[in-house]
């Protein structure tokens, strides 16, 4: 039986609807679409160049930049040429972009602009491996050795037969490294997360099934394409369901680029659903009069309708009637207002969301579906299904896949989607990945239907509201490196931003008042320590890390953390809950303020 990689799906959408539409840019304000057939033929030339560059199967690139047909055809190119791609977040420091070019091997790197290139050319004498950089088309092309523009980077491969690409394709075997997913560990730096060819065929195939997608649907891509679950509404789904994606401008023109697209299926963090309450409860609270009644009604009819469609029935008799009158005077106009016009299915996954969203949406006839995964087991363990739906809960087991708790009741998951385990480091696969089973980290528990629940994170790893995975002890030994500092804790879990709550050094900070002519006395509430302490951070701690993992707020605690006051343990690890419930007042000042 012959391999079914997403490369394979990619060759039969290309010779088999060589004219069909497979992705739009913005390009002079117009959404311009380029076919199947020319999105084959794209990869298929950036593959000879990478082969003319001297790739060869088992060798990989890195990808810096924002959402663009560029990023996915090197993506795919790599993959084709038998090697792995590494996406990079684009708010990554140049330490951090480093360690992933090193960790990866990447012999190529792909960069969007002058000021991805800034990061690496500050680090690139020290990636003795980095052969090439490539610039994204139309980004000014540095002077410096082997940088080459895209178009000139394509013009490589013109020496290479077409018959080596086929030659590659065929030697594609599903077991083989496919891609490299980089996630926050709890210490150190990011782990490689390897995923096969399988494990990406597998789950497209599936969400294509489940969902029932197909060449009438589309998406707009904007989340980052390094995370695994863009890259598989991006990527994979829409080359295995053969559906359309529009790349966003930017991030800041998301809003607009959803109105003016309206695709059928939107996948958001929790930030960007809690972005859109914000905005439309906003809007329905200048309502007044008739109008307020008639949304007040209307949301009342939503939810019920919803109620109904849930549990995979169709709403009938009057409930019916109520419907169609809601959905003429309010969901319609909310909705095409959104952007959500022709929306089939709204997905939120990557973090926890609170259940009064969805069920405010809910409201407006947006039924936004919750799922749960991680990179190590291609994104998606659990889902809540179209009909199948439970507010509060992160669904049932995805298909194929088995999901139990263990005795700590933690989620073990095992199945098609399951990672190969981390590039080099046996010592953390052995850890995650035992007899087949993904140990996830997170604590849950299933109700009476068999939907799962998430109740607490046995991984000290905090996800923010925008989905990102951040280790605080990462920027906790960081801040400690601060002298005056003795403790710091990092809050951020379901928030929008990092802050930390520090503790005072007595005899370094005796000395620094000496020094500085400061009073002893509530040191930590003095404004000149304030602001030290806040140049310390800044010069110290925050230029090490990616803006979202950066602290933008902090409160000195009057007293040290300790074995008596329940904050520490025996061998004086932190009791993070503990800690967070104690001074939780004192948090809600950081976000409020």
């Amino acid at each position: 039986m012959s391999a079914d990689t997403i490369l394979h799906r990619l060759h039969k959408n290309g010779r088999t609807r060589p004219s069909d539409t497979a992705y739009y840019e913005k390009i002079n304000d117009k959404w311009q679409p380029t076919s199947w057939g020319e999105y084959l033929a794209e990869v298929r030339q950036a593959t000879r160049a990478l082969i003319a560059m001297g790739l060869n199967p088992g060798d990989n690139v890195a990808i810096l930049g924002f959402n663009r047909s560029e990023w996915v055809n090197l993506d795919l190119a790599c993959m084709l040429s038998g090697g792995a791609p590494a996406g990079i977040y684009t708010t990554n420091s140049p330490t951090e972009v480093k360690y992933i070019i090193e960790h990866a091997d990447a012999h190529v790197v792909l960069l969007e602009d002058l000021g991805q290139w800034e990061k690496v050319k500050e680090v690139r004498d020290q990636l003795p491996k980095l052969k090439y950089v490539v610039m994204m088309r139309g980004a000014p092309v540095p002077d410096a050795p082997d940088v080459f523009s895209w178009d000139d980077f394509l013009a490589q491969g013109n020496q290479v037969p077409e018959s080596v690409i086929d030659e590659r394709l065929d030697s594609l075997e599903m077991d083989q490294l496919a891609t490299l997913i980089y996630t926050s560990g709890t210490t150190g730096p990011p782990k490689g997360v390897m995923l096969s060819h399988q494990n990406l065929s597998t789950t497209s195939k599936l969400a294509m099934q489940l969902l029932g997608l197909g060449p009438g649907d589309s998406v707009l891509s904007y989340l980052p394409l390094s995370h695994i679950a863009e890259q598989m509404f991006t990527i994979h789904a829409a080359i295995t369901a053969g559906y359309q994606v529009y790349y966003a401008e930017d991030g800041l023109k998301v809003a607009d680029n959803l109105k003016e697209v309206s695709p059928t299926m939107v996948f958001g963090v929790p930030r960007v659903w809690e972005r859109f309450y914000a905005g439309v409860t906003k809007k329905l609270g200048e309502s007044t009069g008739a109008k307020a009644k008639i949304a007040a009604w209307a949301q009342g009819v939503g939810r019920e309708t919803w109620a109904v469609r849930n549990k995979g029935s169709e709403p009938s008799g009057l409930l019916a009637i109520k419907y169609n009158l809601a959905n003429r005077l309010v969901f319609s106009k909310v909705k095409d207002a959104l952007g959500l016009g022709r929306l089939r299915y709204a997905i939120s996954g990557a973090a926890p969301i609170q259940q009064e969203i969805l069920e405010f949406f809910s409201g407006l006839d947006v039924c936004i579906m919750e799922v749960y995964g991680q990179s190590e087991g291609s994104g998606v363990s659990t889902a809540n299904f179209p009909g199948s739906v439970k507010y509060g809960t992160v669904g049932r087991p995805w298909p194929d896949t088995e999901v139990k708790l263990s005795e700590e009741g933690e989620i073990i998951v095992r199945g098609p989607g399951i990672f190969m385990g981390y590039l080099k480091d046996d010592e953390a696969t052995n850890k995650d990945l035992i007899d087949g089973w993904l140990h996830s980290g997170d604590l849950g528990e299933f109700d009476a239907d068999g939907y799962l629940k998430i109740i607490g994170r046995k991984k000290e790893i905090i996800i923010t509201s925008g989905g990102k995975n951040i280790a605080p002890k990462n920027i906790e030994a960081a801040l400690k490196d601060i002298g005056i500092v003795a403790d710091a804790i990092v809050v951020g879990d379901n928030r929008r931003f990092v802050t930390a709550l520090l503790t005072l050094e007595p005899d370094a900070t005796a000395v620094l008042a000496s020094q500085k002519g400061w009073p002893l006395g509530n040191l930590h509430e003095h404004p000149e320590m304030q602001a030290y302490m806040q140049e310390q951070i800044d010069s110290k701690v925050n230029s090490m890390f990616a803006r979202v993992e950066q602290v933008r707020g902090f409160q000195i605690l009057p007293e040290n953390f300790s074995v008596e006051g329940g904050e520490l343990t025996p061998t004086l690890k932190m009791k993070r809950n503990i800690i967070y419930k104690k001074y939780s007042e004192t948090i809600e000042t950081m976000y409020t303020d």
